[in-house]
Order: structure tokens, then C-alpha cells, then sequence
């Protein structure tokens, strides 16, 4: 997977972060900057390590399944791009509170914004990924797009957050048809 791919992919990883992040960005009476980073290092962090233990988890039992794991890589990466993509369409049912930094708080926020990667991590294993680099490029993504998140949450309002998601279901699509294709 080339870095261009992989930056690609970290941005659609990233567009829970980012959609979160203006919501916490909203509940900010003011904008902290100290409060963002805290933020996108909670996500940052947990969206690299999530696909370094689905990377080794897969890694273990790769060889396998190297006749199908193409299959594998799409069904996975298709399946939570939709997840995004009809998560999109749907109404916000709740409302921002204020955000709490506190980790009883964001450990559970950061773990359920980052389970994708887990499965992106699964997939990196069976595409033989570089796995540092990787994590590299997605960690430090997610910071700056969740810290970008609860700027623009701040600034603007929570206008643009359900097309973010979609766009990260989108391209996750992409990359599944892309795998797919060139494994056929």
C-alpha cells in the first residue's frame, strides 16, 4: 500500500474522530487548545493501536488464508464504510454535552471511534502492509483531524459532520473494490 493510499485510508479513519470532535468542539463554551490536543491524542493514540493488534492478531494465522484474504480485506472494509455511509444518513439522536476529558470518559469514546481500524489493521496483515509507517500515518492523522474536528465544532456548528461521514464510508468502499480488483 503506497503512502498515498495510506493517508487516504487514515482520513476515512479519521471522520469518526473528526465527527465527534465537532461535537465536542460545540459543547466548548470556548475553544481550548489544551482541550483539543488532549482530544485528538486520546483518538490519535487509539486509532494506531488498534490496527497494530488487528495486524498482529491476523498475522498469526495469515498464511491460512492468502488464497481469499482480498476477500477478506474487501468484505471488512466494505462493510464498515457502509456502516459510515447509512450511519450518515441517520438523525442525531442526541445532543453535545460538555465535554469531559476525564478518562472514565474518553476511553470508551476513544476505543468505540477506533474499532475500524481494528479491522483495517486485519486487513494491513493480509496485504502484507508496513506496519509502522502505517500506524504512523493513521495516529498522526487522527490527531490532527479530531483537534481540526473540535475547531471547526467550535467555530462552525455540526453542519458538515454527517458528510464527513459519508465521504470516510465512501472512500473505505473504494479501497475495498481497489483490493479486490487487483487481487482478481
Amino acid at each position: 500500500m503506497s503512502i498515498p493510499e495510506l493517508l487516504i485510508t487514515a482520513v476515512a479513519l479519521a471522520m469518526d474522530t473528526f465527527a465527534v470532535g465537532i461535537c465536542m468542539g460545540l459543547a466548548m463554551p470556548k475553544f481550548s487548545l489544551k482541550s483539543a490536543l488532549i482530544i485528538g491524542l486520546y483518538f490519535g493514540i487509539f486509532q494506531a493501536v488498534m490496527p497494530l493488534i488487528g495486524f498482529i492478531t491476523a498475522s498469526l494465522f495469515a498464511q491460512r488464508i492468502i488464497a481469499f484474504d482480498h476477500w477478506i480485506a474487501f468484505g471488512l472494509l466494505c462493510f464498515l464504510g457502509g456502516k459510515m455511509i447509512y450511519g450518515s444518513f441517520k438523525k442525531d439522536e442526541g445532543t453535545c454535552k460538555e465535554p469531559s476529558l476525564k478518562p472514565l470518559i474518553m476511553l470508551p469514546l476513544a476505543v468505540a471511534t477506533s474499532i475500524d481500524a481494528l479491522a483495517v489493521g486485519v486487513s494491513f496483515a493480509f496485504l502484507r502492509v508496513s506496519i509502522v509507517p502505517a500506524i504512523l500515518i493513521i495516529g498522526i492523522t487522527t490527531l490532527v483531524i479530531s483537534v481540526t474536528g473540535v475547531k471547526i465544532g467550535n467555530v462552525f456548528g455540526s453542519k458538515h459532520k454527517s458528510k464527513a461521514e459519508l465521504a470516510g464510508g465512501v472512500i473505505l468502499v473504494l479501497i475495498g473494490v481497489k483490493i479486490l480488483v487487483e487481487h482478481l
